[in-house]
């Protein structure tokens, strides 16, 4: 099945090469046949990850992010690396961020952070079976722990408290998956 609102890209040039993101100027083709230009973030994909220990606390993580000029509290997250499946993502991050490893990840499927301009695609985890099992974190990712019941974590969403999109989309279904499970 075609979709009849598709855009037929007729030419990409690249604007900026980076290490994580890679910036397109295309010519696209839009179904009434007329011609726009489209800025478009190329990146590799990422993954989130709701680590819930057995008390029903959710391990996140703290870190000043520059574009949004504070820092935010958020669900333990990466990018993949070339190659990298988003489960084998998943388990490095967890423990390079939190210092944990789990015994059981479930996916929660996935999420477009902004698809008008990136293709960046986040697939959500939940892991459980929490033990301890550090790993170095990035030289350049200086994060805070921080332990709180997921009940009020679902709080500081309706606050705006946790106004990260992966984080606040990845509590909310891992909330979701737990009640219907549990």
């Amino acid at each position: 099945m075609t979709d009849s609102m598709e855009e037929s890209v007729i030419a990409s040039e690249l604007i900026y090469d980076g290490r994580i993101v890679h910036l397109y100027r295309e010519t696209v083709r839009l179904p009434n046949g007329q011609s726009v230009t489209r800025e478009v973030v190329k990146h590799a994909g990422a993954v989130a990850i709701v680590p819930l220990d057995e008390a029903g606390n959710v391990i996140f993580v703290r870190q000043y992010r520059l574009p949004a000029r504070q820092s935010l509290l958020e669900v333990p997250a990466g990018t993949l690396e070339p190659g990298e499946e988003p489960l084998a993502c998943a388990q490095r991050e967890l423990q390079e961020e939190t210092g944990y490893k789990a015994a059981t990840f479930v996916p929660l499927g996935g999420i477009y952070t902004a698809p008008g301009y990136t293709s960046e695609f986040i697939h959500l985890f939940l892991a459980t079976g929490l033990t301890e099992s550090r790993l170095a974190p990035d030289e350049d990712e200086f994060l805070q722990v921080v332990r709180l019941p997921l009940s009020d974590a679902l709080k500081l969403i309706r606050t705006g408290e946790i106004a990260d999109g992966k984080s606040v989309s990845a509590l909310l279904l891992a909330d979701a998956h737990r009640r219907n499970v549990g």
